[in-house]
């Protein structure tokens, strides 16, 4: 019991503050270690792939508001854009973590390996993909000023925004993953926003569409609550240091951080699939 209790606490500090520190809440974190030690070593009673999405969904809640609540305070995050994505993202959550029901373990591995790869790889060439035509209208700008006062100008058509959301919120309620992993690749690939305003935000719409993915896994008992409060302590405290910790880091590094910390578990959960 006592090294379970130390293990959750570990994969809630690593996760929360690697989560924090990129922009992506943890979740792809959370979700194969509670698999690996819950199911492969046996450590957490009773975990199962739902278990484990469905706990992670609640723990990002935590995640995602205790780093948004840091992020804010230097105007990291976007809050009228990121209202926008919440159109898409919240009902897209909700729906995804009923589909969740659908994953066997080895499909769930597969599936996740195969999607962080390709997120790693959007991140290896978003420098080579040139700003789409549609969001260059000056129309759609609006300023946004960061912590040392730099004005940036960005924007896009609101129907494209919330289709789009819709379809990444279906991904977070499936995976348990929050929307970070994709969010941050896409507002700084697709919407052309800074990478450090693209993380901040991404933690406010993390908690939001956790917090309606985590709705649906709880309607399905798809939480397992031992492994819910140990994680969520852990959690609150490595998400607030990460955030912290994100000021000391330039935007490319922290975009390199990112794709290599997806694209090794995305080799490691395929490995796992297929042997």
């Amino acid at each position: 019991m006592i090294l379970t209790i130390i293990i959750l606490i570990c994969i809630g500090l690593f996760s929360s503050i690697l989560g924090a520190l990129v922009g992506i809440g943890g979740g792809v974190i959370i979700v194969p270690a509670l698999v690996f030690f819950g199911i492969k070593l046996g450590m957490i009673e009773g975990m199962t792939p739902q278990l484990a999405i469905g706990t992670s969904s609640m723990i990002l809640v935590v995640t995602g508001l205790s780093a948004m609540i840091q992020y804010n305070k230097s105007n990291q995050v976007d809050r009228y854009n990121g209202s926008i994505f919440l159109i898409g993202l919240i009902p897209g959550a909700f729906v995804g973590s009923y589909a969740s029901a659908m994953l066997t373990m080895d499909s769930f591995n597969l599936y996740f390996g195969i999607f962080l790869i390709f997120i790693s790889i959007l991140l290896m060439v978003r420098d080579k993909i040139p700003p789409l035509k549609i969001f260059q209208n000056p129309k759609y700008l609006r300023p946004h000023i960061d912590a040392d006062g730099v004005v940036h100008q960005y924007g896009f058509p609101i129907w494209i925004a919330v289709l789009i959301t819709f379809v990444v919120g279906f991904i977070t309620g499936l995976f348990g993953i929050g929307g970070g992993a994709l969010m941050t690749p896409l507002m700084i690939i697709v919407f052309r926003i800074p990478p450090s305003i693209a993380i901040g935000t991404s933690m406010m719409l993390i908690f939001f569409s956790s917090l309606s993915s985590a709705i649906g896994h709880a309607l399905q008992a798809h939480v397992q609550y031992f492994a819910l409060i140990i994680l969520a302590i852990s959690s609150y405290f490595g998400a607030r240091f990460g955030a912290k910790l994100a000021s000391n880091f330039s935007s490319d590094t922290l975009v390199k951080l990112l794709r290599t910390v997806l694209l090794l578990i995305g080799v490691y959960l395929i490995f796992e699939a297929i042997f």
